[in-house]
């Protein structure tokens, strides 16, 4: 069975009004969303499933869903704040999304197959979605608890405009991821190297070019739903959830949860690929260069569908 990509996209409303994060990168007005899909088909996944805002569902199947039919199946599903398990309601004056992993959880009934997550909003390159697919469309039938993260080299993730937040990984004698620890601010220094700051921002710390580093770009198996339905209930049921109107259910939070207590293995997966994405808004004219010049270099075609 073919995997699906399931890409994570109810922020969009939110973080940049209406579908403005669809913003044309390429040369027809292409979004790096495009360009995921295009290298996820060729990478061979089956299917793709949206998780959106059920306020702007029109103008996404408009925009959106209508470009991609005819060359794979497509699914939405919502992700709402009130959609919480039996018994929990939302707590008063919170206005704030419950997270990546909640977002996560809205594709239960849609995938019944190895499915990757992605960001809208990255552009991951060619190579992670090759590698990503190879993982999940090995698994054997039936397969669970067998994870996997695309581990992208830190040197490969910077932007020129400023520093950058990543989720920093430390992996085991195998390649099995051990711990994410996210570090806020992450840049090249003027003599080449890339450090992290740390301290409360009083110690620059180097760590070498290939260090990987999570991007959000996750593999899983439906059972990893079961697994995030009954600790999103724990995670509800936390006094510090109850009081913090911002707290959230990241992916993260339930990948930490399953490795400690030796649930789950989560093998990361090098990648070659360099990402790229609009960090700050003078990011923008470079992305469309780059994008251009992997067009120019023969790496995509000069429209994509």
């Amino acid at each position: 069975m073919k995997p699906t990509l399931f890409l994570l996209a109810a922020g969009m409303g939110s973080r940049y009004g209406g579908l403005k994060q669809l913003d044309g990168l390429g040369p027809h007005g292409e979004t790096i969303m495009d360009y995921s899909i295009y290298d996820a088909i060729h990478a061979g996944f089956g299917k793709l499933v949206f998780v959106i805002r059920k306020d702007f569902e029109q103008d996404f199947r408009e925009k959106v869903v209508s470009k991609y039919q005819g060359h794979l199946p497509v699914e939405v599903v919502f992700q709402s704040l009130e959609d919480l398990p039996s018994g929990f309601t939302v707590p008063e004056g919170r206005t704030k999304p419950w997270g990546t992993n909640h977002a996560v959880l809205m594709g239960k009934e849609a995938i019944k197959e190895p499915f990757a997550v992605i960001n809208c909003d990255d552009f991951y390159g060619r190579d992670s979605f090759q590698v990503m697919g190879k993982y999940l469309s090995s698994l054997a039938e039936g397969s669970a608890n067998k994870y996997a993260m695309v581990g992208f080299r830190v040197g490969n993730t910077l932007s020129e405009s400023g520093s950058v937040s990543r989720g920093v990984c430390s992996t085991d004698e195998k390649g099995f991821l051990t711990t994410v620890v996210e570090r806020t601010k992450i840049e090249r220094k003027a003599d080449g190297e890339v450090k992290y700051l740390e301290d409360d921002g009083e110690t620059w710390t180097a760590i070498p070019e290939t260090t990987p580093v999570s991007m959000n770009f996750w593999g899983f198996t439906p059972d990893y739903f079961t697994y995030s339905q009954d600790y999103f209930k724990y995670f509800l049921g936390l006094e510090s959830t109850k009081t913090n109107l911002k707290a959230e259910f990241f992916i993260p939070l339930m990948i930490d949860k399953l490795i400690k207590e030796g649930t789950a293995t989560v093998e990361v997966l090098d990648t070659t690929s360099k990402w790229f994405g609009v960090t700050y808004p003078e990011d923008r004219p470079d992305t469309v260069a780059k994008i251009q010049k992997l067009i120019d270099d023969g790496v995509y075609p000069d429209r994509l569908f």
